[in-house]
């Protein structure tokens, strides 16, 4: 096996074109892997809603990158106390959904640390009842890859901010049931004064016995190049990370002083393919003129204010404004 260096790179969306370069067009005989730490951000199944799966709100406010992977499965939030890890091989027909094989080496590695940690169900890795680990995979032309997180020292607050619906929809107890149910590693070991760095090469020494045993594959001048090509075309590209989204349909109401609006929208591609307005507030203007303002606007806060500027909302709606019908809306 080889370890890829990324070099200390924390831009999800460098590091996810690392892990898809490094799938389809390096050596995978022997296999490689792969460890990364990203900056906050929120990594999106492939085939997930991704405005359904986040508190859009608080990323917005938050400057958290959103970033869909190749690989199917849960959204996850992941900071700079998270570790990441992907194993890289050929796919010989008994290894993809295999988690225990390409996990284990971890679970050995954390066990050896002192956390008994063990895989949970199909690709969960616990200890003391506690998740601190997720896996999926993807697999192409007969090669995969096997990929997880480790939470060594991440906000779990954040976890919960970032990942829960709208707050309105969100119960009081959001924060409290995801905190009972993870760990951070940090909080299982008995020297707290070990860094993510000090972690992460622990977990490399187990995999590869030894410092001196690991064995890099060190990333060319012209990987680079296709890499940030990567990036650039599929990672940093609103397509791919919102305008995969499913088709679906949602529906937002609101009371505001000036009356009830219930909003009816569906979204294709991250697109808004249609919307109907309701409500019983008092206001002045056609509805028609604002729903085909809509029709064909990305389902996003900036286009909608945008697609909006022509139109007086107070006016239309009878006081509400434009930033509380777009929140309402979004």
């Amino acid at each position: 096996m080889l370890f890829i260096d990324n070099k200390g790179i924390t831009d999800p969306r460098i590091n996810l074109a690392i892990e898809e370069y490094a799938l389809t067009n390096l050596d995978v005989e022997e296999g490689l892997l792969l460890f990364y730490i990203n900056q906050p951000s929120i990594i999106i199944g492939r085939n997930q809603n991704t405005i359904e799966e986040i508190n859009t709100d608080y990323v917005e406010e938050n400057d958290i990158i959103v970033v869909r992977r190749l690989s199917g499965g849960g959204a996850v939030y992941h900071d700079l106390g998270n570790l990441n890890f992907s194993f890289l091989t050929k796919d010989e027909g008994d290894n993809f959904q295999n988690f225990k094989k390409f996990t284990q080496p971890v679970v050995d590695a954390l066990n050896h640390m002192g956390v008994k940690a063990e895989l949970s169900g199909r690709n969960d890795i616990l200890a003391e009842g506690k998740k601190f680990s997720g896996n999926a995979m993807f697999s192409t032309n007969g090669r995969m890859f096997s990929h997880g997180t480790l939470m060594f020292n991440a906000n779990i607050e954040e976890v919960a901010r970032a990942l829960r619906p709208k707050k309105e929809k969100m119960e009081s107890k959001g924060i409290k049931s995801v905190r009972s149910r993870v760990t951070n590693i940090i909080d299982l070991l008995d020297d707290q004064t070990v860094t993510i760095e000090d972690f992460r090469l622990e977990i490399l020494q187990a995999i590869f016995g030894g410092e001196d045993q690991i064995r890099y594959y060190e990333l060319t001048e012209e990987d680079w190049k296709a890499i940030h090509k990567i990036s650039e075309e599929r990672y940093q590209k609103w397509e791919w990370n919102y305008g995969k989204s499913p088709k679906f349909n949602t529906q937002r109401s609101k009371k505001f002083a000036s009356g009830f609006i219930d909003l009816h929208i569906e979204v294709k591609k991250g697109m808004i393919e249609d919307i109907q307005i309701f409500g019983d507030f008092f206001g002045v203007g056609d509805m028609v003129d604002l729903e085909q303002a809509l029709k064909g606007v990305r389902y996003e806060a900036s286009a909608i204010r945008k697609a909006l500027q022509p139109f007086d909302l107070p006016t239309y709606f009878g006081g509400v404004t434009e930033e509380e019908f777009v929140q309402l809306m979004y």
